[in-house]
Parts: structure tokens; C-alpha cells; sequence
């Protein structure tokens, strides 16, 4: 089988797309595992468009486990500024699992796209038990073997939890992610950020993604974290997201809704012959 696709990413964070608006394309699960395995075209997530009747398009997120995710930030971004030049708008609106999502094309390999509302009671994160989701009181080992706890959890579209620590360098994500990735108070997994902020407009990241595993960066997370720290206190209405490649910022709007700008890279077109 032979598709056409692109590849694109967003600081880093990287993607196969797939337009299923003309010619649909049937994936078994392993073969999305394998067109994101580096060994062969690699990706954290290949992504699908597909027609819709009231929207620019929908879209549909899979991890690089081949499981299926509900938000994808830094791959919306990417999708609206590849319909952006298709369709020569500067608005672009795509409906995902998680809601519609209204993209605005900057220019300058620049999108916004609003991600919407924050979500913070238990069981809309999900998690197995009732809890207060401002400090779940999970522990996290440092590379020194001194013991941390606590954890934030937010829900925006896919369940996030978030570790505010005094030097995040000291933490090992490759390390840390994966236990608390599969936490038993996370049904449905969950994105690992160990965050420090350095000051009320910046925060440094670092970013274990739910079935993906380690990522140059998450839109979702610059996300979940940027309201996290604006609850408790530790950051203003708009807030750069730093990761090893680059910065997203992050707004919060007057009604809580989450506003995530950064750069995407060229379009690249690929053929995968699978």
C-alpha cells in the first residue's frame, strides 16, 4: 500500500499526516505502529483528516503505541496552517474528540489555536478515586534520591498531571514518566510534566507524553501546566512555555479558556510505501 502523507512538527513534537478527505486510508493498529516507529518513518503521532460537513475538517490523533488520542495541540496547530494554505484562510476551525478547535494562521509559520477550558474535577481527568486534583500527594524521586510530592491534575481534551519542583533538571522524565504515566489513580494514563517556574511569565518543562513516550515538546502540556500554575497562584494570564527546542505561549482568557501560540515547521510531503 501506497500513501501519500506529510511530516511536520511543532518545536520539535512531530507528525505524519494523513488526508483521508478524498481517499480514505484504512490503518490497522500496527500499522500505525509502524509508521511511527523511527526505525521506519518515526513520529509521536500520525494524525488523519477527515471530511466534515460543518467544519474545515476533523481530525483524529493516534500515539506512537498505536492507541488513540483525544487533543493533540502542536498537531492541531500543524493541520490549520496546512488547510490554512490549502484553502488560503486565515481561520481555520477542526473538530477533534475533544471539541472544535478555532486555529488562527499568524503568519510566519506562526498558529494560535484556543484549546478551550481546563478541566480539574476527578472524574473528568479521570481519575479511579475521589481526590482533590490540586495536590494528589504523589511521590517522585529526584536524581539524588531526595523524595517529592505532589502532582496537579488537569484535564484538556487528554488527562494531564503536573509536578512543580524548585529545579526540574534534577529529575529523570525517562525515569519518572512511565511510573506515573501508569499510576494506578490514572485509568486512562496520563501526560508526566515536571515544570519549574522561573518566574510568573516562565515556566520550564519537561514532558513525558501518554503512549508516546519522551517528546521535544506537548502543546497539551505547555497547556495543562500554564493553567495549572495560574490556579495556584505561580503565574499571570499569559505565560511562556519553555522545552529544550523553543517556547509556546500560553493565554488565558477572561472566561479560563486556554489560548496556545507557537511555530510550525515547512510541509513536507512523503510517500510510505507499507
Amino acid at each position: 500500500m501506497n500513501i501519500k502523507a506529510f511530516k511536520m512538527d511543532g518545536l520539535g513534537n512531530d507528525f505524519v499526516i494523513i488526508d483521508n478527505r478524498e481517499k480514505v486510508t484504512n490503518l490497522t493498529k500496527d500499522q500505525i505502529i509502524k509508521i511511527c516507529d523511527r526505525n521506519f518513518i518515526g513520529c509521536d503521532q500520525l494524525i488523519l483528516i477527515n471530511k466534515d460537513q460543518n467544519y474545515d475538517a476533523s481530525i483524529e490523533f493516534f500515539n506512537s503505541d498505536g492507541g488513540i488520542s483525544g487533543a493533540c495541540g502542536n498537531g492541531t496547530r500543524c493541520v490549520a496552517e496546512l488547510l490554512g494554505k490549502e484553502k488560503n484562510k486565515d481561520t481555520i476551525i477542526l473538530t477533534t474528540l475533544s471539541g472544535h478547535l478555532k486555529s488562527h494562521i499568524l503568519g510566519e509559520k506562526l498558529v494560535s489555536t484556543e484549546i478551550g477550558l481546563g478541566r480539574t474535577k476527578w472524574n473528568e481527568i479521570p481519575l479511579s478515586e475521589e481526590l482533590e486534583t490540586k495536590n494528589l500527594n504523589i511521590k517522585i524521586v529526584d536524581s539524588n534520591n531526595n523524595e517529592f510530592f505532589g502532582g496537579t491534575a488537569v484535564n484538556v481534551g487528554n488527562p494531564h498531571i503536573i509536578f512543580f519542583v524548585e529545579d526540574n533538571e534534577q529529575f529523570k522524565i525517562e525515569k519518572v514518566g512511565p511510573e506515573i504515566e501508569n499510576h494506578k489513580l490514572f485509568p486512562e494514563k496520563c501526560n508526566v510534566t515536571i515544570a519549574t517556574i522561573v518566574n510568573k511569565e516562565l515556566i520550564k518543562v519537561k514532558v513525558w507524553e501518554r503512549g508516546a513516550g519522551l517528546t521535544k515538546a506537548c502543546g497539551t502540556a505547555a497547556c495543562a501546566t500554564a493553567f495549572a500554575a495560574k490556579q495556584a497562584g505561580l503565574a499571570s494570564d499569559k505565560v511562556n512555555i519553555e522545552f529544550s527546542t523553543g517556547k509556546l505561549t500560553i493565554s488565558i482568557d477572561e472566561n479560563d479558556s486556554i489560548h496556545m501560540k507557537g511555530p510550525v515547521s515547512d510541509i513536507k510531503e512523503i510517500d510510505i510505501e507499507i
